[in-house]
């Protein structure tokens, strides 16, 4: 996935936005704050960065895997998938309606190619990702593990069990990413239950750690996942710390929890589609 130039990405990125708003605006249900700050990462992985095939085959042997954590962003990887060919843009429609594969938060049930995990209890994904790491290991399978978490997610116990592991086995073939805005669905981080350093926590924890300072330029992101990429195999697990702005690309949903889980009525969506260039059609 090496053929998207700069310019073709942040087109990409654009209409992905795009697709989130549609969705979620559709049914006036689902969390559009997180999908936005997060399209950058999401297509430069999807796009650029992943060795993955789209044909989907469950164990995914030969290739790299993603698991999102922070399962109420579905509708940015349901967007991202779509876009990549796992499954028809039309689909993206059936978002959160009733008997839909493209449920509110990740579902297996339904068989939605792309999706490995059930995903959207906080605090899973990253047991679930070091476990998928350790069976490539064992497998001799060389290909990269990814996994996505929020930051309010960090305030899970079960994530430093899992972070402990990981470092304790050398599992050296996963990169992880914490959405670093700093937002959850109560307000700011620091005054719900305060992260302090992250950094620190996780280099006491033996992982190696990266910042990418600048989450919602393409440019950044995809010089930090190179970085990330070359301390794979080198003896500690790698997470990203990507700082990102909810609601990133909507003036008026900009760098705030309120949109955390809220839908844009009609004039809102009509507003937010307005700054938003429509690049590959909207389904």
């Amino acid at each position: 996935m090496e053929t998207q130039s700069i310019d073709q990405l942040k087109k990409i990125c654009s209409q992905v936005r795009r697709d989130c708003l549609r969705m979620v605006h559709a049914v006036q249900s689902g969390h559009p704050g997180a999908a936005l700050g997060l399209t950058e990462y999401f297509v430069a992985l999807y796009f650029k960065e992943m060795e993955h095939n789209n044909s989907f085959d469950i164990d995914g042997k030969g290739e790299d895997l993603f698991f999102l954590s922070n399962g109420h962003v579905s509708a940015l990887w349901y967007s991202v998938l779509a876009r990549t060919g796992y499954f028809s843009t039309d689909e993206l429609g059936t978002f959160r309606k009733i008997n839909s594969r493209l449920q509110g938060h990740p579902a297996t049930e339904e068989g939605l190619p792309g999706v490995r995990i059930a995903s959207g209890s906080l605090g899973q994904g990253l047991s679930v990702a070091i476990g998928a790491a350790q069976a490539k290991k064992l497998n001799q399978d060389d290909r990269v593990v990814y996994v996505m978490m929020g930051d309010g997610e960090q305030q899970e116990g079960q994530i430093w069990e899992a972070a402990m592991y990981a470092a304790h086995y050398k599992i050296d073939n996963l990169i992880a990413a914490v959405d670093y805005n700093g937002q959850q669905i109560d307000g700011p981080t620091e005054k719900v239950m305060d992260l302090l350093n992250l950094r620190a926590k996780y280099e006491a924890f033996g992982w190696e750690v990266i910042d990418i300072k600048k989450g919602n330029e393409i440019e950044s992101v995809l010089e930090g996942l190179t970085k990330a990429k070359s301390l794979i195999g080198k003896g500690k697990p790698v997470l990203i710390l990507l700082y990102t702005e909810m609601g990133y690309g909507v003036d008026f949903m900009v760098g705030t929890h309120k949109w955390h889980g809220v839908a844009p009525n009609d004039e809102q969506l009509e507003n937010a589609l307005g700054q938003l260039e429509e690049t590959l059609g909207d389904y």
